[in-house]
């Protein structure tokens, strides 16, 4: 949790403990981890899946901002650039 913490401050310039979710995926593809901060303390979310890879968008500086559904497509392996509204 620290190192992402850090990653996130010396990387990115940018403050863990702003409130924004901070979202990372493994090199497989299959395990997710979010960090996020409260206000009160550090939370570390992960999430691995069993068949199949999380979608991962690509950017130039590794810093892509999603919405919250977009986020809840991310963690239900949805394709979350197009989902299929039914």
């Amino acid at each position: 949790m620290n190192s992402l913490a850090l990653l996130v401050q010396e990387a990115f310039t940018r403050d863990p403990h702003g409130g924004d979710l901070y979202v990372f995926r493994d090199k497989s593809g299959k395990l997710i981890k979010i960090l996020w901060h409260d206000g009160l303390g550090m939370s570390l979310y992960a999430k691995r899946l069993e068949r199949d890879r999380f979608l991962w968008p690509s950017s130039a500086d590794g810093v892509v901002t999603i919405t919250p559904a977009q986020l809840g497509y991310l963690l239900e392996g949805i394709d979350w650039r197009m989902p299929q509204h039914t």
